[in-house]
């Protein structure tokens, strides 16, 4: 179950910079236990974040000014060196103490240069990967997986807490949370192309698809993305395709991290090679800002059964 508010971390205040599809429900959940001052350069949702009880900054480094923790989510290693050591970037700004939360899936390369860069500050950073979408991030029932010096996770923790329903420390560096969602990223990716693959294969053979899914999810065969994705999988052929939860385009990135690190660690990954062109052909096909569930497009550009939902 997701944590409740806590109300013993009295001017505790965290800086959430970006009020996207998650960082504005990450940033509505903290309000419920910390001060927490947003920054966004989309005037909108700057003020949907004010009307939810974010304190709204000018910028960036107005929100990071005087922060305990800060909350960073970002595409790409190369981003996280511009938001923190950038021309604009907030390192400048942190105060001794404080711990930078990064929560998106980067990879481990930026991870030694970003921690001595926040070191040389007297900041620390806690790699905390996080996955669950906006609903979930909103309820603070999200999966957290952690590498962080103890130190750092503790001044971390009214954070972390407050946003993860299942929080999960795998190690004591920052790059292990990064190194464990890597492999899960690995089995995500694999898991919606074999989905997609399926899906394809009983819509070719003249099966019903709601009957298919229904009956494998009960078997052996069932999975969580199965089960997650199959619906939206179905819906991929209708004219406004699935609802975008996550984009494919998200899934290119993940499996280039995959890919990177299975060829850095010497390993052989057919299964996700092969899975990563599936998404790289995808948003060649300009189905990058479509959900992930459109990769049954590339494997079967158009139904071949008739007559069925």
């Amino acid at each position: 179950m997701p944590h409740e508010a806590d109300p013993r971390t009295p001017g505790y205040t965290v800086a959430v910079l970006g009020l996207g599809a998650m960082g504005l429900p990450m940033a509505t959940r903290l309000v419920t236990g910390l001060t927490v001052h947003g920054f966004d350069i989309d005037a909108a949702r700057l003020r949907l974040a004010a009307d939810a009880g974010v304190v709204p900054s000018s910028s960036a480094r107005e929100a990071v000014t005087g922060a305990d923790a800060v909350l960073v989510a970002v595409r790409s290693g190369t981003q996280l060196d511009d938001v923190l050591f950038g021309p604009d970037g907030v390192a400048t700004s942190l105060r001794t103490g404080a711990v930078v939360i990064l929560t998106s899936t980067v990879g481990t390369e930026a991870i030694p240069a970003t921690v001595a860069g926040l070191a040389a500050r007297g900041v620390a950073l806690v790699d905390a990967p996080l996955s669950g979408g906006p609903a979930r991030a909103g309820a603070g029932d999200l999966l957290i997986v952690v590498g962080a010096e103890p130190a750092a996770l503790e001044r971390a923790r009214p954070v972390l807490e407050l946003l993860a329903s299942t929080l999960t420390v795998v190690g004591d560096r920052p790059g292990d949370g990064q190194a464990l969602k890597t492999v899960n990223q690995l089995l995500c990716g694999v898991h919606i192309a074999a989905a997609a693959e399926a899906l394809a294969l009983a819509d070719a053979l003249g099966l019903d698809p709601a009957r298919t899914l229904e009956a494998l999810g009960a078997g052996a065969a069932g999975s969580f993305m199965l089960a997650n994705r199959g619906p939206r999988i179905l819906q991929a052929y209708t004219e406004a395709g699935a609802e975008v939860l996550s984009r494919l385009d998200i899934f290119v990135k993940d499996m280039g991290i995959v890919g990177r690190a299975t060829r850095a660690a010497g390993l052989p990954s057919p299964l996700a090679a092969a899975a990563e062109q599936l998404y790289l052909l995808g948003q060649a096909q300009g189905l990058g800002a479509a959900d992930d569930s459109a990769v049954i497009k590339v494997v079967a550009p158009t139904r071949r059964s008739t007559g069925r939902p």
